[in-house]
């Protein structure tokens, strides 16, 4: 299924907005707990991957396209997304936030949030899964600006309130996971009160 770009640069531009809403409230608490393996400051440099990821794959233009949708990237990177790698390049990316995490984000926000708005979505980059329109791609780093914002909110005892159209987005990106991967069942039911969800449930 297609989706908007001027709705998708819209949801993008809010879920940073959110992100940035939450990292103001961290106050000293970048060694607190944040996400399983990651404190605060790790989880908020591993959000930062969403912005800076697709600066970095615009760098590189594909030649063709090799995933068509923001469903089959995710299926393409679940091994990835899986392996050891991850939690060291959120670490990593919490370090290279420096002194002001906060400023370090609004910046990094500003320059890709601009960028972006200038694009047309057709452009083709190179992800780790292979070519990709930039209207394909930048879904899935809405949905993990979204995800991962909720992570630091719940972190930090804050509301998880996020923006109605990356939340929007974000799970109409998660029910077309769990159609395609025959997982739609348990979702249906839970979200209209017919029991919760089984123990360890991902679409991811």
């Amino acid at each position: 299924m297609e989706y908007d770009w001027q709705e998708s640069q819209r949801a993008y531009r809010e879920a940073a907005a959110w992100f940035e809403a939450i990292l103001a409230q961290v106050g000293g608490r970048w060694d607190a707990a944040g996400l399983g393996e990651w404190d605060v400051r790790a989880l908020a440099g591993h959000t930062s991957r969403s912005l800076l990821t697709v600066e970095a794959y615009l760098r590189q233009p594909a030649a063709a396209v090799m995933i068509d949708s923001p469903v089959a990237y995710y299926l393409a990177t679940r091994d990835v997304a899986a392996g050891p790698g991850v939690v060291q390049r959120g670490r990593d990316a919490g370090q290279a936030l420096g002194g002001d995490p906060v400023g370090a984000v609004a910046r990094i926000a500003a320059r890709v949030l601009t960028l972006v708005d200038g694009l047309s979505g057709g452009e083709l980059l190179t992800t780790i899964a292979g070519g990709m329109r930039l209207i394909d791609y930048l879904p899935t780093r809405i949905l993990e600006l979204t995800v991962h914002t909720a992570d630091l909110a719940r972190a930090l005892a804050l509301p998880v309130q996020p923006p109605a159209r990356p939340a929007a987005l974000t799970l109409r990106l998660l029910c077309d996971l769990a159609v395609v991967q025959g997982e739609a069942g348990p979702l249906l039911l839970a979200a209209t009160g017919r029991g919760g969800l089984p123990e360890g449930y991902s679409v991811l």
